[in-house]
């Protein structure tokens, strides 16, 4: 069975006879951004909102449980899901909001006895947290394995939408990647160059492969273990486009201290030796542009710089407007990506925005997820 061939909201309401009176617990992604106990940003809330009022408008009784923040295995007020319940009360005030998941050490360690906790009382689970999926958590998998369940409308999208990149990609398929290490993406890099047309490598592990064409890196982000990695990849043949010139600091610079000096201008391929490159350069953002501006479907993960900076943000800022110009499909895998294209103003001129940034990597690299793994093993069958 194929990883799309999970069981949908309707197959659940199907297979009870209908979901009045139903007890159902669902695993949201509620994980928002905090500062000072206040929600900084509530996309994620909002992104749940479709699975929980459709449940509750068939008259069931939701449920919802989430992860917030890194506690580590018991409660920590900085961490409370408080914030989360009072916004949630505001916009479905008919579903009860359970504490963090990662107050109990059982949620990430999969405890029987924790997942028995989670299940007792009701009569089914909806899974539509994809950007936990990647990870097999008591309340990811657990549930499934004793309660009729389903995916969520979030899930179900993020599946069909990144399935169908990997499994009937439209051409030219442009696939772009960055972020900081090789031996992250390694496996999604393989995955990619079978089947996208092309390749483009930013961000820290763009010096990697430089250095695998016999480039100095001076001072920037070197992951020398991978460097064979990176010279077999270029060897193989795979249409891999690589930075020409690179945004660099000079010593005594600190990243995100514009005040603490530092000299910072445009070099070629090389790299001078105490310089680090924190960006592509403005000809390199140009020739990833035009190769983005043919695409018939983009998949985008990982900035092509630290963005943060303002000093090396030109070359992801040049990146995520040419994704939304693309006349193509655009497809941006979450995390640092999707804080970008936010930060640019430019999130409603994309086709799909993931919710999860691991999850959509592992995802197109394996086809498959530990979450949906377990729906599709779930007690309906």
């Amino acid at each position: 069975m194929a990883a799309a061939d999970v069981p949908t909201l309707e197959d659940l309401e199907a297979g009870l006879g209908g979901l009045d009176g139903k007890r159902v617990l669902v695993r949201a992604d509620l994980n928002v951004p905090l500062r000072d106990g206040r929600i900084t940003d509530d996309l994620r809330i909002r992104a749940a909102l479709p699975t929980l009022r459709w449940l509750t408008e068939r008259g069931a009784q939701v449920t919802a449980c989430s992860h917030l923040g890194r506690p580590k295995g018991a409660p920590d007020p900085q961490f409370s899901i408080d914030p989360v319940r009072a916004r949630l009360a505001e916009l479905a005030p008919e579903v009860e909001v359970m504490e963090n998941l990662r107050f109990d050490p059982g949620e990430t360690a999969d405890d029987p006895a924790f997942v028995a906790r989670l299940v007792e009382g009701r009569d089914a689970y909806v899974n539509d947290a994809f950007g936990a999926s990647h990870r097999a958590h008591a309340s990811i998998v657990g549930p499934p394995r004793s309660l009729p369940s389903a995916a969520g409308r979030l899930l179900a999208r993020e599946v069909e939408v990144l399935l169908g990149c990997r499994e009937h990609p439209r051409r030219p398929f442009v696939g772009i990647l960055g972020g900081a290490k090789v031996s992250d993406k390694l496996g999604v890099i393989d995955a990619l160059l079978g089947v996208c047309d092309r390749l483009v490598i930013g961000g820290g592990m763009c010096f990697t492969f430089l250095a695998a064409q016999g480039h100095r890196v001076g001072s920037s982000l070197l992951e020398e273990d991978q460097v064979a990695n990176c010279r077999a990849l270029l060897e193989s043949g795979a249409a891999i486009h690589l930075p020409t010139d690179v945004t660099a600091l000079g010593p005594g610079g600190r990243i995100g201290d514009p005040e603490a000096g530092g000299e910072v201008r445009q070099v070629g391929a090389d790299v001078p030796e105490g310089w680090m490159g924190l960006d592509i350069g403005p000809g390199t953002a140009a020739e990833f542009s035009d190769v983005i501006a043919e695409a018939g479907q983009v998949l985008w993960n990982g900035p092509m710089g630290v963005f943060e900076d303002p000093r090396f943000e030109a070359g992801t800022r040049t990146v995520a407007e040419a994704v939304a110009e693309c006349r193509g499909f655009t497809v941006v895998g979450g995390g640092d990506s999707a804080a970008a294209v936010a930060q640019f103003d430019l999130a409603d001129r994309i086709d799909h925005i993931s919710t999860g940034g691991g999850a959509s990597l592992e995802l197109i690299e394996n086809g498959d997820l530990p979450g949906l793994a377990a729906l599709r093993g779930d007690a309906t069958d």
